[in-house]
């Protein structure tokens, strides 16, 4: 059964937390996803008093709040210096979450530049490991993200956007710390596609789905629902059908859009012969 209770908003950088959580209360929005990089939201502003007021307003408002870090923060990173930094940033989302009272933190494998796979992949993992084992004391749970596909000719590529590589992190870390987040429309760039990636991936794994219209084995974009040819309707009733029991988390366009969006994903899968909430 699928209602617009269970599809977020992922709000990014769009407003200050407080008036995020405000916002998404007045407009029946139970899960937010939001980024602590700039502005109010810096990771470092967060006092214990100005935190712990987030998550008594959260909790007051009935909404529920994840953390979502920067792809462009390479988890790859292995040079001095900034390897000690992109540790220390992780560590900061995941020191803030728990106080903030945030269920997730989604993050990302880091990124390579063509000739240096393996060893970035390497240091993606070791810091993975090391994060996770940080998030155990915590008592936070880190969600790594399916990146998207650059253009074939790019020197710079995402990784973890092929199942192969997605599979190299999570096979190899179990942690009830950790689970992954399933970006929808990046498996749409991809060969396999939406129903490849569901069949290779365990399912049970999977804390949330984050959608977004695009082409496909196109490239990446977030578009409205409509604007591409993903079928969201086959996608709900494939992961409902599979047992799919978490949250979807709209990205793409501005609040209004997501919003609106919500109601159309609802009647796009009941047109797909989902059970309405």
């Amino acid at each position: 059964m699928l209602g617009t209770d269970r599809i977020g908003i992922d709000v990014g950088r769009r407003l200050r937390l407080e008036d995020a959580i405000d916002w998404a209360a007045e407009n029946q929005v139970r899960y937010i996803d939001i980024q602590l990089d700039t502005g109010p939201n810096r990771v470092d502003s967060f006092d214990d008093a100005r935190a712990g007021a987030i998550r008594e307003q959260a909790r007051r408002r009935g909404v529920v709040l994840g953390l979502h870090t920067l792809s462009a923060v390479n988890v790859a990173e292995y040079s001095p210096f900034l390897s000690e930094a992109v540790d220390a940033y992780l560590r900061a989302y995941i020191d803030l979450a728990p106080k903030l009272g945030a269920e997730w933190i989604v993050v990302h494998a880091g990124y390579h530049f063509t000739a240096d796979v393996k060893p970035r992949m390497e240091a993606g993992l070791e810091r993975l490991q090391r994060m996770v084992e940080h998030a155990e004391k915590r008592g936070a749970l880190l969600l790594l993200e399916n990146l998207n596909k650059e253009p074939a000719d790019a020197e710079v590529h995402y990784l973890a956007h092929t199942i192969e590589e997605w599979r190299y992190y999570y096979e190899r870390i179990n942690s009830p710390a950790f689970a992954l987040s399933f970006t929808a429309n990046h498996a749409h760039l991809m060969p396999e596609g939406v129903e490849g990636f569901v069949d290779a991936i365990p399912l049970d794994r999977v804390f949330e789905v984050r959608l977004a219209d695009c082409f496909r084995n196109g490239h990446e974009q977030h578009l409205l629902p409509g604007q591409g040819n993903f079928d969201f309707g086959a996608m709900f009733a494939l992961l409902e059908r599979k047992g799919f029991k978490g949250h979807y988390m709209n990205a793409f366009g501005t609040l209004e859009d997501m919003q609106k969006a919500r109601h159309d994903m609802v009647r796009m899968a009941q047109e797909a012969g989902v059970p309405a909430a």
